[in-house]
């Protein structure tokens, strides 16, 4: 998913100002022994980068990653050898092998951390193709005011009696499919990985305040992800891929979900949380620690003490964050792009 268009153009300003901290939260415990593993590397979106997740990788600048991002904290709980994390925010099918340009600069295709010996990939793609999570943010809360309680998203995407957005997913399966094809041309004996994406809305009820999307189209946005998640579990599947269900496992923990137990950011951005509607930490820890499970043969649930705990290391790493404000400089710089995202 796209991290907002005002957060690419301005996060330098507010990784100025945390270019002191470089600590990342530790990584969850597991009774059974981590798998031995040589070389790991991990691509994706912005749901793998994880825009404004304390801390940031300072090296990454317009890719957006966080040092506290899910693919960190998998390659700590497998303890690699060999780690490449070369997500980005904005990413689609087309820069695994193209050049992707952001506000900060251009970054090779991602294929090319790929190599002979790599022994696991991880890819978290697909929400940024044919621009559909970012229609859908665009578009939606624009709509709630002309019919709140009724349905006016999936209105203006249905033309003709058919969904466009589930047609363009349909035509992204067949991309993820092809990139898992060249993940396994260009790195054989590695284990491939896909991630899906965790809940965004739940599927009961209703909040404005956080997800500004009319009553009826909540479902239509559930849905929507849905058929997301289908298309790269079938992408998995006809690749001979290993796929990791996030969307179960994360019923909860939507935005609309209470502070502690929510992963994903609503509409508002948080300079020391996440990017509006982006995973918090406390979604890329679940998303790590599902993940790892599905590497080493557990149970791919989440207990309310791993919450806890998730909880907790991003109440600490916020803090951390919130350091840098007692710079003046550096906090009206802050204000600035918090006011300017809010508008």
């Amino acid at each position: 998913m796209k991290a907002h268009r005002l957060v690419a153009a301005c996060t330098s300003v507010a990784l100025a100002g945390l270019m002191s901290v470089t600590s990342t939260a530790p990584a969850a415990s597991f009774e059974k022994p981590a798998v031995a593993l040589g070389k790991y590397v991990a691509l994706g979106d912005s749901y793998t980068s994880a825009p404004l997740v304390p801390l940031p990788e300072l090296l990454s600048l317009g890719c957006l990653r966080s040092g506290s991002n899910y693919p960190k904290q998998v390659a700590a709980l497998l303890r690699v050898s060999s780690f490449t994390d070369v997500s980005c925010g904005g990413a689609d099918t087309t820069h695994m092998t193209q050049p992707q340009s952001t506000a900060l600069g251009t970054f090779p295709p991602q294929f090319n951390a790929l190599t002979a010996d790599t022994d696991l990939v991880t890819l978290g793609i697909g929400g940024n193709d044919f621009g559909v999570f970012g229609d859908i943010i665009d578009t939606c809360p624009g709509l709630r005011a002309s019919d709140p309680a009724g349905s006016p998203c999936k209105t203006h995407f249905t033309v003709g009696g058919v969904d466009t957005l589930a047609a363009k997913i349909a035509q992204t399966q067949v991309r993820i499919t092809e990139v898992v094809k060249g993940i396994k041309l260009r790195s054989p004996r590695a284990s491939v990985v896909l991630v899906g994406y965790p809940k965004i809305a739940p599927s009961t009820g209703v909040c404005p305040d956080v997800l500004p999307f009319a009553d009826g189209d909540y479902a239509y946005l559930y849905s929507i992800e849905q058929k997301l998640n289908l298309a790269v579990e079938n992408a998995a599947a006809a690749g001979g891929a290993v796929y990791v269900d996030t969307f179960g496992p994360s019923t909860g923990h939507d935005a609309c979900a209470p502070d502690g137990q929510a992963w994903i950011q609503g509409k508002d951005l948080n300079l020391l949380r996440a990017a509006s509607y982006h995973p918090r930490y406390e979604g890329q820890a679940g998303v790590a620690s599902l993940t790892y499970k599905k590497i080493v043969g557990l149970q791919g649930t989440v207990t309310p003490a791993e919450q806890a705990q998730w909880a907790a290391e991003a109440r600490e790493l916020s803090r951390q964050a919130a350091k840098t404000t007692s710079n003046p400089a550096v906090k009206a710089h802050l204000d600035r792009l918090r006011t300017g995202a809010q508008r």
